[in-house]
Formats: C-alpha cells, sequence, structure tokens
C-alpha cells in the first residue's frame, strides 16, 4: 500500500464535516482524520499533528478561510492545502491560490474525485475543480499585455515572478533566493511597475499567460514552472 495520508478537515458544519470524515475514511490510504470547526482550531490541529493534507472551506468565522491559509502555510509550508467549497467567484479563487492552496474543488464533486484530488495533492501534484481551471484560462487570457514600449524585466526579475506564481511569500521568496525580503519587495514593485500590472494575483496570470510559469506542477503548487 502507498504511504498513508493524514487530512484535517475544516468546516464551521457539524453534518458536513461528519459526512467527509465518513467518505475519507473509505479510502485506505487515509489512516487519520481530524476534525476542526474554524480557522483558528485548524492552526491549532497543525501545530500538533502536522495533517499531510488540509480540506479547507473558505466561509467561516473568526477567521476566514483564506487566512486560515496564510497562517498555515506561515506556520507549516510543507502542509498541502486544498479549498473544498461552494463558492467559485473570482474573489475567493484567486485570494485562496495566492494565499498558498495547492488545490480547488467545489462541493459538487463526485466523492471519488475528491478523494482523487486528496491523494493527488498528498503526492505533490495539484487538483482544480473543472470550472475553477476554465475561470483561471479566461483571466489569463483577458489579462492586459504590456505596452510595446515598456521596460523588459530583469533576470532576476522573472526569477522573482517565477516565485510570486507559486504563491510564496516575500519572505519565502527571499529565503529561496538568499536576499533580504527588503529586495525582494523592490524586485516585486519594479515587475509590476514595468509590466503595469496592479497586483501580485495579475502577476501571476501574466507569468501564465506567458509561459513563465504553467498552470500545473508536482512540486509545490498548481501556479509555478
Amino acid at each position: 500500500m502507498s504511504n498513508p495520508i493524514t487530512v484535517l478537515i475544516v468546516d464551521d458544519h457539524p453534518i458536513v464535516r461528519k459526512g467527509l470524515r465518513t467518505l475519507l475514511l473509505s479510502e485506505e490510504r487515509i489512516q487519520t482524520v481530524y476534525e476542526a470547526a474554524n480557522g483558528l482550531e485548524a492552526i491549532q490541529i497543525v501545530q500538533q499533528h502536522h495533517p499531510q493534507v488540509v480540506l479547507m472551506d473558505l466561509v467561516m468565522s473568526p477567521i476566514n478561510g483564506v487566512e486560515a491559509i496564510e497562517r498555515i502555510k506561515a506556520l507549516q509550508p510543507s502542509t498541502r492545502i486544498l479549498v473544498l467549497t461552494a463558492y467559485a467567484e473570482d474573489d475567493k479563487v484567486f485570494p485562496a491560490i495566492k494565499a498558498g492552496a495547492s488545490g480547488y474543488v467545489l462541493k459538487d464533486i463526485p466523492p471519488e474525485e475528491l478523494l482523487q484530488a486528496i491523494r493527488d495533492v498528498a503526492s505533490g501534484q495539484s487538483f482544480l475543480h473543472p470550472t475553477i481551471a476554465a475561470r483561471l484560462m479566461r483571466e489569463i487570457t483577458q489579462i492586459s499585455t504590456p505596452l510595446e514600449n515598456s521596460e523588459p524585466l530583469t533576470e532576476r526579475e522573472v526569477e522573482v515572478l517565477r516565485w510570486i506564481a507559486r504563491g510564496l511569500s516575500n519572505q519565502e521568496i527571499a529565503a529561496q533566493l538568499h536576499v533580504s525580503e527588503r529586495t525582494i519587495t523592490t524586485h516585486i514593485s519594479n515587475i509590476l511597475d514595468k509590466l503595469h500590472l496592479a497586483n501580485r494575483t495579475q502577476a501571476t496570470l501574466y507569468a501564465l499567460r506567458k509561459g513563465i510559469a504553467s498552470l500545473y506542477d508536482d512540486e509545490n503548487s498548481f501556479l509555478s514552472t
């Protein structure tokens, strides 16, 4: 049998958690399932038990799923997070991706596909619900092209852009490149200025469109090279 998987379910509805637990424990590889009723509980469980995969709802209080993702990735960068939500709107999808989610599925997904998504994410791959993949690709094709007289990016700026597309924070990029966080902040500001982009999400979509990053990756995030 392949390596066992430990999963944390994060959802504020007890009946949803119970149903998911029953489903997950039907999968031979999933041997341990933890539960959290909100993002704060999830952070505590991640710190205590280090689950491999977190199945994360987005609409919760006192902190929402996106903030929980950000905090968990800051504490345990190796934790793989699969968003499971009813929402496919841009204001939910892109922040979750930016925060470091490794996959995004909707609650209408068939049970076997959800199990496959968990297996994929646990093994270092990524999984996107078809609706989300289509939305991302549409955004990639619609993002504006930089002006012809735009100043080209330097080799280091392209490298930083690739790490942005992987969903890494400034601090994480600085660690990867062995430079200060302030240096990375300057690089990102220069990238946005040169490409006439408003934020990191647009930069990620630009990187995807231009082939600087690709939609799927088997290392960290589905937004990477």
